[in-house]
């Protein structure tokens, strides 16, 4: 190699650098680490050798680096004095020297070692390249060559580069084949050791997104702006969309003339329905609309709980949940609020039975008549707290509470939670509960009680639950006696307020 025409040398490196696409400096400084190996196995591994090429003329130098010293004591990193003036007349003790060694010739095995040093230097800068060129690309289309399936992941060329679209994010019962032209989204981008995989998606909300921009120029120069989609890929869609330009209709211009824009992207989903409607910031609103085409009576909004109640007609109950729970469930996440659909009939009993047990707590533990129970919940108030928390000028703004009344009924529930934080205390002590979980501030001694009860005794314990667990969950949209109760759901909790527990709790477990 070393004794090959210098500049074909310049010439290969050239031709390599432009082939990977990768700086011509890599392919030399390559070249160099080769040949010192390969210098190494002539000369002995113990020497430190140094390999440079001159990319002006090609010229190969190659030397060990030694240390000037006054008592050598390794002849291989270490020289005299004496012999070093010889090399370089103004050599001091403590100098770095490089010492010229003969051309080398290299034998068989000698050219494969620096053949493999070549490649994987090239296949290492080659990987840099392509995971610096796509680390930036996340969120983009990109188009590809179907080239080969494993195992139901479709792996695709994309001329730089390769793809994988996980069978997860692959269109259900979509058909590619080797040769496919196919378009898809790039939603990660990962540096691993076999070098860099790049994530695509065509089942992705953001796909859906990212098409619509291509196929409608007012979503692409941001007059028209998508706040959120909503998926259930190759069979139905729901995206909202919005601008501030009043003279614009923006779901007209996304369906473009005769369907043509909204048909492009559909085609490229292989027929998945689009419903595109418009946002609202009104939730409420904006629930009505994306559960199209269901009519809807009544909303009941619960924001701190996240939480929306739809009311419709009999006739529209199926509409509304849609075929498998569809409809109810990509409108949940077009809005981001848990959507539960009633029947008119559903919702008068539901509202009976929360008023009934709301009476019943108010009758138990104030010792108040049924009558007073009622109006106290016909006011409004659904718990002891709201008693005690309520300003004493409200209370005596309902019709037939006077000072008398308003005063006893506040005793009567500052006793009942004393008496109720007593009893807390003592099943603390019986259900033996850690100092640790009783001492987690975020929780109330009620709480710490309710999760003793279902074996949650530790801030161990407690740290390892999920936000499900405190606050229950609906396995199947479709059938509502499919829910799973929490344990802490009595308390109310927020979904938000959920996470926050969990979170500082593993917090402070980890420190």
């Amino acid at each position: 190699m070393v004794s090959a025409n210098k500049i074909e040398i310049l010439r290969i490196a050239e031709a390599v650098a432009q082939e990977k696409m990768i700086e011509k400096e890599i392919v030399i400084s390559a070249l160099e680490e080769a040949i010192a190996k390969a210098a190494k196995s002539n000369y002995g591994e113990e020497n430190e050798v140094i390999v440079e090429i001159n990319q002006e003329d090609g010229n190969i130098s190659i030397s060990r680096k030694m240390l000037v010293v006054n008592e050598v004591k390794n002849k291989f990193l270490e020289i005299n004095l004496k012999a070093a003036k010889k090399i370089n007349g103004a050599a001091q003790i403590g100098d770095q020297l490089l010492d010229p060694l003969p051309p080398l010739d290299f034998g068989r095995i000698a050219a494969q070692s620096a053949k493999q040093v070549i490649n994987s230097k090239v296949r290492e800068a080659e990987r840099d390249r392509q995971y610096n060129e796509y680390k930036d690309r996340v969120g983009e289309i990109v188009n590809g060559i179907v080239k080969r399936s494993e195992f139901g992941n479709i792996v695709l060329d994309l001329g730089k580069a390769e793809g994988v679209i996980r069978k997860d994010q692959t269109i259900p019962r979509e058909n590619l084949r080797n040769g496919d032209r196919v378009r898809a989204y790039i939603y990660d981008v990962r540096s691993e050791t076999k070098g860099p995989q790049i994530f695509l998606s065509r089942s992705h909300p953001q796909f859906m997104a990212k098409l619509f921009m291509q196929e409608v120029p007012e979503i692409y120069d941001g007059i028209i702006l998508i706040k959120s989609v909503a998926r259930d890929p190759g069979s139905r869609a729901k995206i909202a969309v919005f601008t501030d330009d009043g003279s614009i209709d923006p779901v007209g211009a996304c369906v473009g003339m005769r369907g043509s824009r909204v048909q492009a992207v559909v085609n490229e989903l292989q027929g998945e329905k689009i419903d595109i409607i418009n946002w609202s910031d009104n939730v409420a609103n904006l629930a009505i609309a994306s559960l199209s085409p269901a009519e809807v009576l009544k909303v009941v909004l619960d924001e701190d709980q996240g939480k929306i109640e739809v009311v419709v007609s009999e006739e529209h109950l199926s509409l509304a949940i849609g075929r498998r729970g569809q409809n109810v469930k990509l409108a949940t996440e077009l809005t981001g609020y848990e959507i539960d659909i009633l029947t008119e009939d559903e919702e008068s009993s539901k509202r009976q039975e929360d008023f009934v047990n709301k009476t019943n707590i108010f009758i138990s533990s104030l010792d108040v008549d049924e009558t007073l129970a009622q109006l106290l919940v016909s006011e409004g108030f659904g718990s002891i707290d709201e008693v005690i928390e309520t300003e004493k000028s409200e209370l005596l703004a309902i019709e037939g509470f006077d000072d008398e009344i308003v005063e006893e009924l506040i005793e009567r529930a500052n006793k009942f939670l004393s008496d109720k934080e007593k009893e807390n205390e003592a099943k603390l002590v019986s259900l033996k509960v850690s100092k640790d979980l009783i001492d987690f501030e975020l929780l109330s001694k009620a709480m710490i009680v309710k999760l003793a009860e279902n074996d949650v005794k530790t801030l161990e314990d407690f740290a390892g639950l999920t936000t499900d667990d405190l606050i229950g969950y609906v396995e199947d949209k479709t059938d509502k006696n499919s829910r799973v109760s929490g344990i802490l759901e009595e308390f109310n909790l927020t979904k938000d307020e959920g996470d926050q527990l969990i979170m500082e709790a593993r917090k402070i477990w980890l420190e």
